[in-house]
C-alpha cells in the first residue's frame, strides 16, 4: 500500500474519531440539561410512590419509601390542643405564597434554583422528579411555582430555573375543618412545634344528602380522619367502576380523588368510601363542563365535593405530607387533634 493511501485512511478514521467525540459530548450536555417528561396519569387509581409522594405515617426528616405490610405505623389518637388557635374567619387566602419565588411567601416553603447536577445524586443528572424525591414536594406543586400559574402537567425546566419547594426542615402538617351547617371548608398548616394554626384558605364545599339515620344528619360523617395513600387524576375517557357499573370517572370524582384512610377521633362513619374529590362533569353540547350547580348544597352521596381549580391546587398541595380531615356542625367545634 503507498504512503499517500495509508495517510488517507489514517486522516479519514482520526476525523471520524473527533466527529463522534463531539456527538458524545453534545449528548452528554443535553441530557444534564433536559428534564423528564411528565408520565400521563390516566389510571384509576395512582399510588403516591409513583409521583414520589410519602405515607402519611413517614416522619418529614426521613425519605420516603413505600412502607411493606409489616412496616405500617398505627397513628395513635391524642390529646386535643386549642391553646393557640384563634378563628380567623372565612376571609384569607394565602395560597399563592406556597408557589411566590419573592416574598410574600410562606415559612413552610423555600425557593431553590435547579442544577442538573448536584451532591445528593453523586454525579448523575437530576431531573424534575429527583427534586420532587428529594424535597418530599409534588411535581404538580413544583410546576405550579415553576409555570407562575395553575399549569400543573407543564414541566420544562431548565439550568438556572427557580421554583418553590416545601422545607425539609420544618415539622408541620395540613389540616381540614369542615362546616357541615354552612358547607365550608378552612385549610391549615399545624406547625406541630409551636402548635399555631395558620388558615391558608376557605372554601365552598358540597356535602352528603341528609339522612336524619345518621348521627350527622347527613350521608357525610362527623369525626377526624387521616387522608389516604392512594390518589387519582381524571380525564375525559378515564373509565372505572362506581357502584358496580362502569362510568367515566369524571362524570362522577371531577379531575381529582383523594381517599379518607383512617379513623382518627370521634367518627360517626368507617373511613372507606369518604373522601375529597372534584365536583362532578356534565356533558353540554359536544363537550363536558363541570357541574358548579352543585356547591354549595347537600347532594352528594357523602364525599366532599369542591370547585375543579380549588381540588387540583389541594392536590398539587397536601399529597406528600401528613394531612388530617375535621368535620363538625361547626367551625367553633374544630379541636385540631395533634399526634
Amino acid at each position: 500500500m503507498s504512503l499517500a493511501k495509508i495517510l488517507s485512511i489514517t486522516a479519514i478514521i482520526l476525523f471520524g474519531f473527533i466527529g463522534g467525540a463531539a456527538l458524545l459530548k453534545k449528548s452528554k450536555k443535553q441530557d444534564a440539561t433536559s428534564y423528564e417528561p411528565l408520565q400521563e396519569l390516566v389510571v384509576e387509581e395512582v399510588e403516591l410512590a409513583q409521583d414520589f409522594l410519602p405515607s402519611p405515617s413517614t416522619p418529614a426528616s426521613t425519605p420516603y419509601v413505600e412502607l411493606g405490610p409489616s412496616e405500617e405505623k398505627v397513628i395513635e389518637p391524642s390529646p386535643y390542643d386549642t391553646e393557640k388557635f384563634v378563628d380567623q374567619g372565612d376571609e384569607e387566602d394565602r395560597i399563592e405564597e406556597f408557589f411566590n419565588k419573592v416574598d410574600p411567601r410562606l415559612p413552610i416553603v423555600e425557593t431553590v434554583i435547579y442544577k442538573s447536577r448536584v451532591n445528593w445524586l453523586k454525579g448523575r443528572p437530576a431531573w424534575l422528579s429527583d427534586y420532587a424525591s428529594h424535597y418530599e414536594t409534588s411535581r404538580h406543586f413544583i410546576a405550579r411555582s415553576l409555570n407562575g400559574r395553575p399549569d400543573y402537567f407543564k414541566q420544562d425546566i431548565a439550568e438556572g430555573d427557580r421554583f418553590n419547594v416545601l422545607r425539609k426542615d420544618k415539622n408541620f402538617r395540613f389540616h381540614f375543618v369542615i362546616d357541615t351547617s354552612t358547607c365550608k371548608m378552612r385549610f391549615y398548616y399545624v406547625d406541630l412545634d409551636s402548635k399555631d394554626k395558620i388558615l391558608l384558605k376557605t372554601y365552598r364545599v358540597s356535602l352528603g344528602r341528609p339522612d336524619s339515620k345518621k348521627t350527622s344528619g347527613l350521608l357525610t360523617p362527623l369525626g377526624c380522619y387521616e387522608v389516604g395513600s392512594k390518589v387519582a387524576i381524571y380525564k375525559p375517557n378515564v373509565m372505572g367502576f362506581h357502584k358496580g357499573q362502569k362510568v367515566e370517572m369524571i362524570r362522577t370524582f371531577g379531575t381529582r380523588w383523594i381517599p379518607f384512610e383512617k379513623e382518627i377521633s370521634g367518627c360517626t362513619e368507617p373511613a372507606k368510601g369518604f373522601g375529597l374529590h372534584g365536583v362532578p362533569w356534565i356533558q353540554e353540547g359536544n363537550k363536558l363542563i363541570e357541574d358548579h350547580a352543585s356547591l354549595g348544597k347537600y347532594e352528594s352521596d357523602g364525599c366532599i365535593r369542591l370547585a375543579t381549580p380549588d381540588i387540583e391546587e389541594i392536590f398539587a398541595i397536601i399529597i406528600t405530607k401528613p394531612t388530617t380531615v375535621e368535620l363538625v356542625k361547626n367551625f367553633s367545634q374544630a379541636k385540631f387533634l395533634d399526634k
